[in-house]
C-alpha cells in the first residue's frame, strides 16, 4: 500500500517546542497534513513515554494508534478528519557531543524502535551515561558509534539514521563539528547504517553529488517543533504499513521506499553561507572570494550546506545516479495562502482559509500535489489556485536561508497579486525561470508518483 511518513519530530518535552506537541494534537495535524505515519519523537524522555502509554496502543505491526477512548474523545472535537488511520512509530533524536581524533564532534542521530519496551531498555542504558530528563532530545557525551552499538544491543530491529546530515553545527557532515565520511564516524558498525536524513537545507540532487551516499536510502523529515510544521518534509512508501516493512525499505536496494517530499532547499535555514547578525548572505563563490571572513565583524562566516556539499562532492551538479528515487519540492500550504492574500501566515484569515480547505477539500499534501486546480479555485479562489500551480511548477523566487534564518519564498509580487485578484477567472501567468541559482523549475524525477 502507498503511504506517507514523517519519522522525525519532537514532543513538548524538547526545548523550544510547542506545548501542543502532545499525542492528540500530533494526531489531528497528521490527519490535516495527510500523513499516515508520524514519529513520536523524544522516546528517551520518561514522562513522554508514560504519556504515550496512556494515549496509544500497539496496532500489531510495530506501530501505534490512539486508543479507542482517546480516539472517540478527539473525533468529537475534530469532525471530518480521519484520525483512526494515523499511526505512530516510536522515535527519538539523540545529541552526541564527544572528542574524536583531537576534535569535538557534535552529531545528532534519529533512532526508531518497534515497541515502548525497547525504548525503555535504551533509555535505561542512556540514563547511566547522562541526564535524559532535562530535554526530550538528550545531550550525551557518547560517541555516535558507541550509541549505535548500545541501541543494537538493546534492540536488534532498531532503525538508526544520522539526522539532518549537512547541518553545520550538529550533524554527521557538519562543517563545524562533523566528519568527512560515514566510515570515519561509525567505524566497524557502518554497515548497520542504511539510511541518511538529508535535512531541510539540502535536496536529493545535492546529495546525489556524493557517490559515497549511493548505498543509503535518502530520507526527509520535518524535525517539527510544533504540530503545524509536520510534513514540511516527508517520505513516500509503497509497502505494507508496518515497522518491519519500513525498516526493510530503508536500505539502498530495498523495495517499498518510493522517495521524498521536500522543501525547496533554499528555504532551509542553513542553505547559504553567512552571518545573520551582520546581514551577510553568500553563495559559496562569494565566500571563497572573501576567504570566508565576514567583512562586518571579521570572524569566519557560518558555512552552509551548499558549500559543504561542494567540498565533499565527487560529481558535478546535474548527475543522477541509477539508485536515485523520486522526489517533489513543495511549499507549505499556509505559505501559499499567505502569499496569495498578501499577509502573514499567522493571521486569522490564513488560518480560516487553511482550515476550510483541509476540512472541505483534502489534506494539505493532496492539495499541494494532486487536487485539480479548478477544484482549488472553486474552494479558495483564483489567486490561491494560481499559487498552488506555481509551486507545482517551481515558479517562485527564494532568498536562500543562512546561518539559522529560514529562506524567504516569494510566489507573487504585489503587482501580480493585485492583477490576479482583479480577474474574474484564473489568469495564467507567463512561464519564467525562478531565481533559484540556476536550477530548473519543478525539477523532479522523470517518473511521477501515482496520486494517492
Amino acid at each position: 500500500m502507498q503511504f506517507i511518513a514523517d519519522l522525525h519530530i519532537h514532543s513538548h518535552y524538547s526545548m523550544a517546542t510547542s506545548k501542543k506537541c502532545d499525542p492528540y494534537n500530533l494526531c489531528i495535524w497528521a490527519a490535516k497534513k495527510g500523513l499516515d505515519i508520524v514519529g513520536t519523537g523524544d522516546f528517551t524522555h520518561p514522562a513522554w513515554r508514560e504519556e504515550l502509554r496512556e494515549s496509544l496502543v500497539e496496532d500489531g505491526q510495530g506501530l501505534f494508534r490512539l486508543n479507542d477512548e482517546r480516539l472517540s474523545e478527539l473525533s468529537k472535537s475534530a469532525p471530518g478528519l480521519d484520525l483512526s488511520s494515523v499511526r505512530f512509530v516510536v522515535s527519538g533524536e539523540i545529541s552526541s557531543i564527544y572528542k574524536r581524533h583531537g576534535r569535538t564532534r557534535k552529531v545528532h542521530n534519529l533512532v526508531m524502535v518497534p515497541t515502548l519496551d525497547a525504548a525503555d531498555r535504551i533509555a535505561a542504558r542512556l540514563s547511566e551515561i547522562g541526564n535524559i530528563e532535562a530535554d526530550g532530545r538528550p545531550i550525551l557525551g557518547l560517541d555516535s558509534r558507541d550509541l549505535l552499538e548500545l541501541c543494537l544491543e538493546e534492540c536488534e530491529e532498531v532503525m538508526f539514521v544520522p539526522a539532518h546530515i549537512w547541518t553545520p553545527h550538529f550533524s554527521l557532515f557538519g562543517a563545524k563539528s562533523g566528519f568527512d565520511t560515514v566510515e570515519e564516524c561509525f567505524g566497524d558498525l557502518v554497515d548497520h547504517i542504511t539510511a541518511m536524513e538529508t535535512g531541510l537545507s539540502s535536496d536529493p540532487p545535492m546529495n546525489w553529488r556524493l557517490s559515497a551516499l549511493d548505498r543509503f536510502a535518502l530520507i526527509s523529515n520535518s524535525d517539527a517543533h510544533s504540530p503545524g510544521n509536520l510534513a514540511r518534509e516527508s517520505n513516500l512508501f509503497d509497502c505494507e504499513m508496518s515497522y518491519t516493512a519500513i525498516r526493510n525499505a530503508l536500505t539502498a536496494d530495498g523495495g517499498g521506499f518510493v522517495g521524498t517530499l521536500e522543501f525547496f532547499p533554499e528555504e532551509g535555514k542553513y542553505h547559504y553561507d553567512g552571518h545573520r547578525k551582520c546581514g551577510i548572505r553568500w553563495d559559496p563563490a562569494q565566500t571563497n572570494l572573501h576567504g570566508g571572513v565576514c567583512p562586518v565583524c571579521g570572524k569566519q562566516v557560518t558555512q552552509g550546506v551548499l558549500h559543504r556539499v561542494d567540498e565533499l562532492a565527487d560529481r558535478p551538479e546535474g548527475v543522477r545516479p541509477q539508485v536515485a528515487r523520486h522526489f517533489e519540492r513543495l511549499v507549505p500550504l499556509r505559505s501559499v495562502i499567505a502569499s496569495a492574500l498578501g499577509t502573514s501566515e499567522q493571521t486569522v484569515s490564513v488560518t480560516r482559509m487553511y482550515e476550510l480547505l483541509v476540512h472541505s477539500l483534502a489534506p494539505e499534501l493532496a492539495i499541494l500535489r494532486t487536487v485539480p486546480l479548478d477544484e482549488i479555485k472553486a474552494a479558495a479562489g483564483a489567486v490561491i489556485a494560481e499559487g498552488v500551480r506555481r509551486v507545482r511548477e517551481g515558479q517562485l523566487s527564494i532568498a536562500p536561508g543562512f546561518d539559522g534564518e529560514y529562506g524567504k519564498v516569494e510566489i507573487f509580487t504585489d503587482a501580480e497579486r493585485n492583477e490576479l485578484a482583479g480577474q474574474a477567472k484564473l489568469f495564467t501567468m507567463p512561464h519564467s525561470e525562478p531565481h533559484r541559482g540556476g536550477k530548473k523549475p519543478g525539477e523532479t524525477s522523470s517518473e511521477p508518483l501515482p496520486p494517492r
